[in-house]
């Protein structure tokens, strides 16, 4: 099967309640996992390349909701990188610490240096997701102007979608790839997934109640996105709805679309030996043999 990253970037006037949660083609579960394993092989050899190269660094956040399967998507799809060139990140409930200072203050000291691969699972959209169904976690932030649940209109949510876009811009500007994934998962789907986590005792572990909450909101975080997505998908920084329903296959379709995008980067080579070695290294080679 043919994955153009195309057919996965988001609109403007992107409705997701018109996409389909479940892939127009699919593959066989055997064969998803066989595709999967040889992009990432793929992808995993761009990753030397990379770091080697040492003048770019990929940004990759995930977002959906509850059981989209993000944890596992990262798993798998990095499964065969070199630790040292790639960084997770998951960004739950602020600390006191990141409270004290603006929003995107945690999300900037973890981003990937150059060379490296970063993975934002649930990431800076959070801000606009997390606190616009729930307004008043924003009381713990503390801001100017904003002393009730009454002051955080629509023209702070526009302002929060201008300064991700800025934030984005500066690090595609300094050679950041970013690539951002909506698992769209159907609520059907999520019913299932979360009966099994309570039907199956090795899984209970994973269940909530909290699930349950956010879950009743569902129709709420949908906007959200929906908005969010529309207002923050760029050129330099476009966001791809994955359908999330079958696991193997949206896997497949995430690292196929990083491996697409990123190969095309052609200047992305490995560096050459400067003159002066290369011509010193069948004399290198000699010594070494004396050994």
């Amino acid at each position: 099967m043919i994955i153009n990253p195309a057919d996965y970037k988001a609109s403007k006037n992107l409705k997701l309640g018109e996409l389909d949660s479940k892939p127009k083609e699919r593959l066989t579960k055997k064969e998803a996992k066989k595709a999967l394993a040889k992009s990432r092989r793929s992808l995993a050899e761009f990753q030397t390349k990379l770091y080697a190269h040492d003048k770019h660094a990929v940004l990759v956040c995930i977002q959906g909701m509850d059981t989209a399967g993000k944890d596992s998507l990262v798993r798998e799809v990095f499964k065969d990188f070199n630790v040292r060139g790639v960084v997770q990140h998951s960004f739950k409930v602020p600390t006191e610490l990141e409270l004290s200072h603006g929003y995107l203050w945690r999300h900037y000291i973890a981003l990937p240096s150059k060379g490296h691969f970063g993975i934002f699972n649930r990431t800076h959209y959070e801000n606009v997701l997390v606190t616009r169904v729930h307004p008043h976690y924003l009381m713990a932030e503390n801001l100017p102007g904003i002393n009730s649940v009454d002051d955080v209109t629509q023209e702070f949510w526009d302002m929060r979608f201008e300064q991700i876009n800025n934030f984005e811009k500066e690090l595609a500007q300094n050679g950041t790839y970013i690539f951002k994934f909506f698992l769209n998962l159907s609520k059907e789907e999520q019913k299932n997934r979360l009966l099994r986590r309570l039907n199956l005792p090795e899984k209970n572990w994973k269940f909530s109640s909290s699930d349950l909450k956010e879950r009743r909101l569902w129709d709420d975080y949908m906007n959200c996105y929906q908005e969010a997505i529309s207002n923050t998908s760029t050129d330099h920084s476009p966001w791809y709805i994955i359908p999330a329903d079958d696991k193997p296959m949206a896997r497949a379709i995430v690292c196929s679309i990083l491996l697409q995008e990123l190969e095309s980067q052609q200047h992305i080579v490995m560096p050459q030996l400067d003159e002066e070695t290369y011509s010193m290294l069948d004399e290198y080679k000699k010594e070494l043999n004396k050994d």
